[in-house]
């Protein structure tokens, strides 16, 4: 049985690392939001929300290869349960391989793309160039993070999680370093603007894979691991496919609906994406704590299976989800409390009126936290137990729900920002009831991976 110290030691540390990456995109939120240019008012609004419209794009495309990751991330985990070692090194190093495959059709796939279907979709033109700019070097990162995610799932699924809080810190500092050099010209480089926090955040991946690889062959036991020779094993890739394919195809669709719900209200007004880009920057924050925690309740549900402990499973999940739920009620009451004053610490500086409008909707956004907070670790249990078709399956269900709702509210009436955020409640809220009824109801107990 885990123990609330013992689900702290795996959540801490991937918590911090969570951290520390958002601090990489509120980090370019943060220095756009001081780009300023006589000729062009407003611009550091545009880009702002430009960054943020074509980091959701970036991150829908490439969700694909993080699916694929969890499906690893799970299998190893399994393993591990049931000290079988040295299967899990051949996981990792094929993974990485077939990524980099995935990652270079991903890369032309996302110039075809932005250039003939997301600028279909696009209002404003100033809008679509400082995306499309941004883009043009944001999607050399597929490369990189292809790399990244393969030896997340390695320490997430070995319960081994301090090397993410090290190696999340690491990136953020680059991104920082990047981004005063690049985005303003500092001591002898260009000023590229929103080029080049989109070069900042290249390089930051780049900065995590090399310090992925020097960690692990300092740290690690390639023996005990069962790490071999760089060769393709389609054996092993199909294995990890038969779990991946369910929760590549389950992120790529929750995070496409999301896209479209931004460039749905990118439609109504240039000011109504602002405001929506600075509320997604404090959805980052509060989903730190909820994304660690749910990552930790994919894996130790996992090694609780694998190492035979079936009626572990339902107290485990319990325990976690209070932790969750604690975490979340604390980040609500800090921000009831000054929403005002957080809200001007990530606003453009040029366009101060538009704090108090993004107030209601913060607000709205954060009454939906404590039932996301518990969706989040429950429907992640569901994929730690192996069962990732059955949790396709519900997310596809509350997908319909969820797109019938942005249809409804935003696309189809146009409502105001806050209610627009309503549509959070039209995902977590069903989504969490299907996830509850299928694992009091549901066989998942004997699931073999």
């Amino acid at each position: 049985m885990y123990s609330y110290k013992d689900i702290w030691k795996v959540s801490l540390p991937i918590m911090l690392g969570l951290l520390a990456q958002n601090v990489v995109q509120l980090t370019d939120t943060f220095f756009l939001g001081l780009v300023s240019d006589p000729l062009r008012p407003g611009i550091a609004g545009i880009y702002q929300s430009a960054s943020g419209l074509a980091g959701i794009y970036y991150v829908a495309i490439f969700t694909i290869c993080f699916g694929f990751s969890i499906g690893g991330q799970i299998l190893i985990s399994r393993r591990n349960g049931e000290k079988n070692y040295d299967r899990i090194g051949s996981i990792v190093i094929q993974g990485i391989l077939f990524l980099q495959i995935f990652a270079l059709i991903l890369f032309f796939l996302s110039g075809f793309l932005s250039e003939n279907v997301l600028s279909a979709f696009m209002k404003s033109p100033d809008m679509y160039d400082a995306t499309e700019k941004y883009l043009s070097w944001r999607v050399y990162g597929f490369f990189f993070a292809a790399i990244n995610v393969m030896f997340r799932a390695f320490y997430v699924g070995i319960a081994r999680t301090k090397v993410l809080t090290f190696n999340a810190f690491a990136m953020a500092f680059a991104n920082v370093i990047g981004d005063y050099l690049l985005v303003f010209g500092k001591f002898g480089f260009p000023e590229m603007g929103i080029e080049g926090a989109a070069i900042a955040s290249v390089l930051s991946e780049l900065v995590s894979v090399l310090f992925f690889c020097i960690y692990t062959f300092a740290k690690i036991d390639f023996k005990k691991y069962g790490f071999v020779k760089m060769k393709f094993n389609t054996t092993i890739i199909k294995s990890i496919l038969n779990i991946s394919s369910f929760t590549m195809v389950q992120y790529l669709i929750s995070m496409s609906t999301w896209f479209i719900f931004f460039v749905a209200i990118e439609q109504h007004s240039e000011d109504a994406l602002k405001i929506t880009n600075l509320v997604r920057s404090f959805y980052l924050v509060y989903f730190i704590p909820m994304n660690a925690l749910g990552t930790t309740a994919n894996t130790l549900v996992g090694n609780t299976i694998g190492a035979g402990n079936i009626r572990g499973v339902i107290p485990l999940i319990k325990k976690i989800c209070l932790l969750n739920l604690g975490f979340i009620l604390v980040l609500m009451a800090i921000t009831l409390v000054a929403p005002e004053f957080w809200i001007s610490l990530i606003a453009p500086r040029d366009q101060i009126s538009i704090i108090g409008e993004t107030v209601t909707p913060l607000v709205v956004l954060l009454f939906s936290l404590p039932i996301s907070s518990l969706g989040t670790v429950i429907f992640s249990s569901i994929s730690g137990t192996g069962n990732t078709k059955a949790a396709l399956f519900l997310e596809m269900i509350t997908m319909v729900i969820y797109v019938l709702a942005m249809f409804w509210i935003v696309i189809y009436k146009q409502m105001s920002v806050a209610w627009c955020w309503t549509v959070e409640y039209f995902y977590w809220g069903p989504l969490l009831i299907f996830c509850i009824v299928y694992l009091t109801k549901a066989k998942w107990q004997n699931k073999r991976i």
